[in-house]
Formats: C-alpha cells, sequence, structure tokens
C-alpha cells in the first residue's frame, strides 16, 4: 500500500476564491465567519493505481495528476467550507497490477477498512468499470478520471461521475479530421483492441464513416496483449486502404504504429487510441510522425475565465499554463491528458465539495448532479438521465499528430478543431 498524508497544520487561511477567475491556486471556498474557530480535518480519498501491470504508464500519468491537485489544495490552505471547517486531503491508494479482481478487492478494501470519505478510479475503462461496480453496490460517490467506455456509464449508476468524454466520440473527429484534410479518402481499415472501451469506440466511429461515404474494408479486432501484429498488417496490406484508424492502449498503440512503419504501409492517415498523445509516443523514432490521436486534453488547449463566460458558465481552478507550468516544476516532464484527468477529478470533487458545503454524501451526491463548470480541462457536465446517469455529456476531445519541427526533432501539434489548433495536419509521405 502507499500512502501519501498532507496533514495540516494550524492555519490562518487565504481565501482564494476558485471560481469565477482566470486561473488560481486550488483551494479556498466560503470563508468562515470572522468569530468561528477554523476546524481542520482529514479528507481521505482512496482509489488503486497500476504501478505494475500493462496500464503502469498511463496510470501512473493519471497519479500524479492526483498529488499535484493535493500539493495545490494543501498549500493553499485547503478546501474551506460554509461552517468554517477546513479539509485537508490525504490519498491512499493499492497497486491494483492492472488487473480486474485486484481493484475488486482493494475498492472493496478502501471503503469497508480504510473507511474513505470519496473514490477516485483507476486507469482503463476495463479497470474503472471494476470499480465503478464496487462503489455502486456500496453506495457510495466516485469521480472517474481514467476510464470512457460508454457501456460503463449506461448501467443506471447513482454514484459514479464521469469527468472523460465517453469513448463514442474519440474517433468521430478524427474521422472529420481526415475528410478536411484528404476529401478523396475513400476507404478505411478499422483494426481495435478487443476490450470494452475500444469496442465501444469503434462501435460509434464504423457506422460514422459509412455515414461520411467511406467504405470500411476491413475490420478486425486483436486480443489484449498482442505484440506482433503482422497478420492484421497482412489484412490491411491486401485490402489496400487509404486510411487506418483504431488502436486500443498505449502499448499496443505503440507497437502497432511501429510495425506499421516498419512494414512501409502506405495509408495516408492514421489515427490510434490512446497512444499518441502520450509523450513518451516519440521514442519509437519516425514511426510516431504524422500519427494522429484523440486526447482529452493537451497542453496547447484554449480553456479559459474568456471560454467559460462565453458558455455562460463558471470557471474554477488554475489555467492550462498554470496547470502545465506546475507539473513541469514538478514532474520534469509535460503532462498527458492522463495527467490533466486527474488533476480535473480532483477539482471537480472540490467544487462540489465547496458548493454542498460539506462532505456528507446525499449533499455531495446533489452537488455533483449540478456541476456545470469550465476547467483548464475544459467543460464538465453529468448526465442526469435515469440509464446514463453521471455520464459526462460537455467534454469534447481535441486531436494531436507528430510533426517534425523545423529542427528536426517530433513534437506533438494540436490539429483539431482547427480553431483551436498549433498547426495544420499532415498526410501521411
Amino acid at each position: 500500500m502507499r500512502s501519501i498524508r498532507f496533514v495540516g497544520l494550524t492555519l490562518v487561511l487565504v481565501g482564494l476564491v476558485a471560481s469565477a477567475c482566470g486561473g488560481t491556486t486550488p483551494g479556498g471556498g466560503a470563508s468562515a465567519a470572522p468569530s468561528q474557530a477554523t476546524v481542520t480535518k482529514d479528507l481521505i480519498i482512496g482509489f488503486t493505481a497500476s504501478q505494475t501491470g500493462a496500464q503502469n504508464v498511463t496510470s501512473k500519468r493519471q497519479t500524479d495528476g492526483i498529488q499535484l491537485w493535493v500539493d495545490d489544495v494543501t498549500k493553499a490552505g485547503g478546501i474551506k467550507l460554509k461552517d468554517g471547517s477546513v479539509l485537508m486531503p490525504k490519498v491512499k491508494f493499492y497497486d491494483d497490477e492492472s488487473k480486474t479482481d485486484r481493484v475488486q478487492a482493494l475498492y472493496t478494501k478502501l471503503i469497508n477498512d480504510d473507511k474513505v470519505d470519496f473514490l477516485l478510479s483507476p486507469y482503463s475503462s476495463g479497470l474503472v468499470k471494476a470499480a465503478a461496480v464496487v462503489t455502486e453496490q456500496n453506495g457510495r460517490l466516485m469521480v472517474t478520471a481514467g476510464g470512457a467506455d460508454d457501456v460503463t456509464m449506461e448501467q443506471g449508476f447513482k454514484g459514479v461521475y464521469q469527468v472523460y468524454a465517453p469513448g463514442s466520440k474519440y474517433l468521430i473527429g478524427a474521422i472529420d479530421l481526415m475528410l478536411k484534410l484528404d476529401p478523396t479518402i475513400k476507404k478505411v481499415a478499422i483494426v481495435n483492441e478487443k476490450d470494452s472501451f475500444s469496442a465501444s469506440v469503434v462501435a460509434a466511429a464504423n457506422p460514422y464513416a459509412k455515414s461520411k461515404g467511406l467504405d470500411v474494408v476491413v475490420a478486425e479486432g486483436y486480443d489484449t496483449g498482442t505484440t506482433d501484429f503482422n497478420p492484421f498488417i497482412n489484412k490491411i496490406q491486401a485490402a489496400s486502404p487509404d486510411a487506418i484508424i483504431g488502436g486500443g492502449h498505449f502499448e499496443d498503440g505503440t507497437t502497432f504504429a511501429k510495425q506499421l512503419f516498419e512494414k512501409r504501409v502506405n495509408a495516408r492517415f492514421v489515427a490510434l487510441l490512446v497512444a499518441p498523445p502520450e509523450p513518451t509516443f516519440k521514442d519509437i523514432g519516425d514511426a510516431a510522425q504524422f500519427i494522429v490521436g484523440p486526447s482529452q486534453w493537451e497542453p496547447a488547449a484554449k480553456y479559459s475565465a474568456e471560454t467559460a463566460k462565453a458558455a455562460n458558465v463558471p470557471y474554477f481552478g488554475p489555467t492550462p499554463k498554470e496547470f502545465t507550468d506546475r507539473y513541469v516544476a514538478k514532474y520534469s516532464s509535460q503532462p498527458s491528458y492522463q495527467s490533466a484527468g486527474g488533476y480535473a477529478a480532483g477539482l471537480v470533487l472540490q467544487r462540489a465539495l465547496e458548493d454542498a458545503g460539506s462532505n456528507d454524501p446525499a449533499k455531495m451526491q446533489s452537488a455533483l448532479d449540478k456541476i456545470d463548470l469550465m476547467l483548464f480541462y475544459g467543460r464538465v457536465k453529468f448526465s442526469l438521465d435515469a440509464k446514463t446517469h453521471g455520464k459526462q455529456i460537455a467534454h469534447d476531445m481535441v486531436y494531436v499528430q507528430w510533426q517534425k519541427g523545423s529542427d528536426g526533432k517530433l513534437a506533438t501539434q494540436l490539429v483539431w478543431p482547427s480553431d483551436a489548433a498549433t498547426a495544420q495536419a499532415q498526410l501521411r509521405k
């Protein structure tokens, strides 16, 4: 078990109001009346992290984002509630080894043995689904940062809230980008991991591609853990598609991209899930060039107090630049969207606590239901329909592409939507 403790000292609190501002250190909230003595309480937040196993890389990014949020809240003096009390966060997490059965056992332990106040999710849709079931069975509340699977959020859960845009959105924008970039593209191959998340993505992308007049010439799934993509690449080459979309998670997506390059597959456009936005994707060298990936967030994002005002919602927390600068200062690397998702989940929990004025679960659930915010991460709002309760309905995807700069070095560029782009997308050469 890992336990990271941040214990409040006796504090003279600075009233940092996070809402309706263009950026601030998280913390603060409602100021206590001058006659009230400040009471500092621990807020125990539990989750599992994949410190080992297939989800290790991306899960660590998410955990880093959560820890940065805890740091920022602690430095700001905690979360101030309307009754004058201050909540100081502590996080308690265990290694789930990227295994569903471990998640089930450990979330049960977090709830029943560790008596955590609230839950955040593990990373990856399969593990999130397992955690969501345990959370719901025990009548607890969880904010999910690492799961985009539509199916999980269509079970009528009452206490699970999704920060990520759902999987059904992931490749829709990639298809729009592709056709804007080259309207002559007609044939598409879809090759994806056979897990719940990836399946939900292609279940939406396949009919959308056909609705745009595209011919899906390959539609194949591969097992989780696949490392040899030659059988699929042979089918792709035989079908001669103009474009390839699909993938699954970091390890398989990275390997697939590398083998497409090694086999000199001539598709003009390639978009893969999860792997391309990860900063270490560049480690495969020229194989990364021109690969497009959907992302929940990028450092070049332009969310601000002004965009919040235009959307008629409050802005809460740091700006994209403030978050990025703090992350780089702490970890000496650029944040990925998994990092941003972890921090954003913390912000959502924090805002709900401030709005509820209490950590009472019923009041917190009501506050989460009413959340409609602009964060550095983008807009966040949850479905209130019975079947899809807690599903994310306001957050939009952005799309990145690995390109070489004038210095010959690979870097990601934000290429879609066009009004947020830092560079124009390019076809594979």
